[in-house]
């Protein structure tokens, strides 16, 4: 029998606060339950066909991540297994069990922090137009995909579903967030894409770019959302 995509979960006696373009959120005594459905998206639209199991192809990753980047920076996750799951999610083992993550709740700060190791989307676009991207300069000469000197950090502003997120100078940030704030999320930001690149290239793997979303639980700053999955990262290939 052929499996079927997940596109939209539906939990009796959780508390759904919202739906982003892959993942369900509900409330659990106070944390917050993410399931990751198998909705496709693509250039900010949700596509009307899921692909199976890539909830949980994403949950698993980001899990892995999270797990190995804890000492460079705290993160969001409690748990991935579901008995460690509070009791009132036990009648829905069988439809969160390996798509779904416990995580501590978090203000999230609306700022996405891309890191940039080669040049491509709209990093190349704004390349080919200015010779920089995102007001950092980058050496002439350069063809698309080409491998940065050093990975540059290049946030963008984080938009409703729906929206495209727009590239901002660091300037831009540090109005947003704050200077310490911006600088600390950038220096966190830098040190997990060199490790996590490392990593991934002595695998056969380029990590050419990625994003990552930081929040607070109260003055502490953490990873949250995903982390190094294909849908926030773009996968090359090594060969």
């Amino acid at each position: 029998m052929a499996l079927q995509a997940v596109v939209e979960t539906n939990l009796p006696g959780l508390s759904l606060i919202g739906r982003g373009k892959v993942r369900d959120i509900y409330e659990v005594n106070g944390r917050l339950l993410l399931v990751a459905s198998d909705r496709l998206s693509a250039f900010d639209v949700v596509m009307p066909d899921g692909i199976p199991d890539k909830g949980k192809v994403l949950t698993q990753i980001s899990a892995f991540w999270f797990q190995k980047l804890a000492d460079i920076v705290p993160n969001h996750m409690i748990s991935v297994d579901v008995m460690d799951y509070p009791p009132a999610t036990r009648e829905h083992e069988e439809a969160i069990a390996g798509r779904s993550m416990l995580c501590r709740k978090a203000r999230p700060l609306p700022v996405e922090c891309v890191v940039r190791g080669y040049l491509a989307g709209s990093g190349w676009a704004e390349y080919r137009e200015r010779g920089e991207v995102c007001g950092i300069p980058v050496p002439g000469g350069l063809t698309e995909s080409a491998r940065l000197p050093e990975p540059i950090f290049t946030p963008a502003t984080k938009e409703e579903k729906g929206k495209h997120d727009v590239n901002i100078p660091f300037a831009k940030m540090v109005e947003i967030v704050g200077k310490e704030m911006a600088e600390r999320m950038r220096a966190f930001s830098l040190e997990i894409y060199r490790r996590a690149a490392d990593y991934a290239r002595g695998r056969g793997i380029i990590i050419a770019d990625t994003k990552f979303e930081f929040g607070l639980v109260g003055d502490e700053l953490i990873l949250i959302d995903e982390v190094l999955t294909p849908d926030s990262s773009r996968f090359w290939p090594a060969d």
